[in-house]
């Protein structure tokens, strides 16, 4: 099957199986190794990416699922500069092990699109489908609140 779809704002058309899973599109046909496979059920949320804008785990969306739409890896969320998310992590120590980041970066920076200034509450709401056996989930949220301050100006 043939599929076109704009990966972090360039057209890639290819053919392949009709189950082929968004993830092993993106990694095994695309090299974009920053989307990470976690758990394969949709339950760990270190395969989220960017569908159209919204957070969508790509281990569980087959790739024909996305032709002619957008999808932004963790790789095309920040182009020339770092994106405000991804300086919140770094800034706040938002990582360990570094295996849920990709995912928790491209959960948080849609919760960032639809509500730019989420209190607690909210960003811990906005970050539930993702899983972290590392952090204990405190530096994540004030990595997303460092996040938010920063991308007032954006």
């Amino acid at each position: 099957m043939r599929v076109t779809i704009d990966v972090n704002g360039e057209r890639c058309e290819a053919d392949i199986p009709p189950r082929l899973l968004l993830v092993h599109f993106l990694r095994d046909r695309l090299g974009l190794t920053g989307t990470h496979i976690g758990c394969e059920t949709s339950i760990c949320g270190a395969c989220t990416v960017h569908l159209d804008g919204g957070a969508v785990k790509s281990c569980t969306l087959f790739a024909v699922q996305a032709d002619g739409h957008a999808v932004t890896t963790v790789e095309g969320l920040g182009s020339e500069r770092l994106h405000p998310v991804q300086t919140g992590f770094w800034e706040e120590h938002g990582l360990q092990c570094g295996y849920c980041t990709p995912g928790m970066i491209m959960s948080a920076a849609a919760l960032l699109a639809e509500n730019p200034n989420p209190d607690e509450s909210a960003i811990r709401e906005g970050l539930e489908g993702n899983l972290c056996r590392c952090t204990g989930y405190q530096q994540i949220v004030l990595a997303v609140q460092h996040a938010a301050r920063l991308g007032q100006g954006r």
